[in-house]
């Protein structure tokens, strides 16, 4: 059984198509089907039901396939851990996030130190959010960064930014000249808020549901930064987290006792590269000071 053999059978595995797989890995597709043929002979069983020129994986092959992630992915780490032995090889770092906005900052900061770093940012839709532990758990990501806790059994989540909540509200707002405001005065406002599965959206009605008030929501939008320019627009107003450095285009009204927590995660089980440790540990002192 060769090294090649499984990464190909690996490849295969997951996209469920012979051609698809070897146009990714850039060999023929004949010759990844004899690979494929000869790990099949070499195990003594199929690995995929083939049906009308198409390949499912079956039960034999997702039984393997776990194996074959765990032997591959502890090749990985094995390498990395020479690597950071041998004081070389420190640059790469990959981060999984439902708040990109909140982190190019830092990473840029950070790249100034350390220009021979480089990030693989994968980012998440917020609605799904859970795919996070899944991607530390399979080790596909070194940190993920999220402002909502993924509370899961084997992740250690640090807590990195405690941003307060505001109110925004658009120019010309009767609330505009307010410096603070309490939720309990909001009630009678149009909202604008996150869509429905969104972990802001379910943050933001638990907020409001304390504060005995169930508002107008007259627009729903995934990103920050629509939810910022419908509020620039006038649509209605909106709670969001905000820092003492961040600039904003419309007026943001303190509300008391209210905050946001962003945490770095990591999987506890898995080895953490030199330089993963460096940027979360930067990240802590990034936030400290802003």
């Amino acid at each position: 059984m060769e090294l090649l053999q499984l990464r190909y059978f690996q490849k295969v595995a997951r996209m469920e198509h012979m051609t698809k797989a070897a146009e990714e890995l850039r060999i023929a597709q004949p010759a990844l089907s004899k690979t494929i043929a000869r790990l099949e002979d070499e195990l003594g069983m199929p690995l995929f039901d083939r049906r009308n020129r198409q390949i499912q994986l079956n039960e034999y092959g997702r039984a393997f396939l776990t194996k074959v992630d765990e032997a591959l992915y502890a090749l990985e780490e094995g390498k990395r851990e020479l690597s950071d032995l041998a004081g070389a090889d420190r640059g790469k770092i990959s981060v999984a996030t439902n708040a990109l906005g909140r982190l190019t900052g830092p990473i840029k900061r950070f790249r100034e130190q350390h220009p021979e770093v480089n990030f693989r940012i994968l980012q998440i839709a917020p609605s799904a959010t859970g795919d996070m532990a899944n991607l530390l758990n399979k080790g596909e990501v070194d940190l993920c960064f999220t402002g909502a806790a993924l509370n899961q059994p084997g992740i250690e989540e640090i807590p990195v930014l405690h941003a307060d909540l505001y109110l925004a509200v658009p120019p010309g707002h009767r609330l505009e000249g307010r410096e603070s405001i309490t939720l309990q005065e909001t009630g009678q406002e149009s909202f604008i808020e996150y869509k429905e599965g969104h972990p802001f959206r379910a943050k933001n009605e638990e907020l409001r549901r304390k504060a005995g008030i169930r508002p107008e929501i007259v627009c729903e939008v995934e990103e920050p930064s629509a939810l910022m320019s419908l509020v620039q627009a006038g649509l209605g107003v909106a709670l969001v987290p905000a820092c003492k450095s961040d600039e904003s285009p419309v007026a943001l009204l303190s509300i008391p006792g209210s905050q946001r927590t962003f945490t770095i995660a990591s999987c506890e089980n898995r080895y953490l590269s030199l330089a993963a440790r460096d940027f979360q540990h930067f990240l802590i002192q990034y936030y400290k000071k802003h």
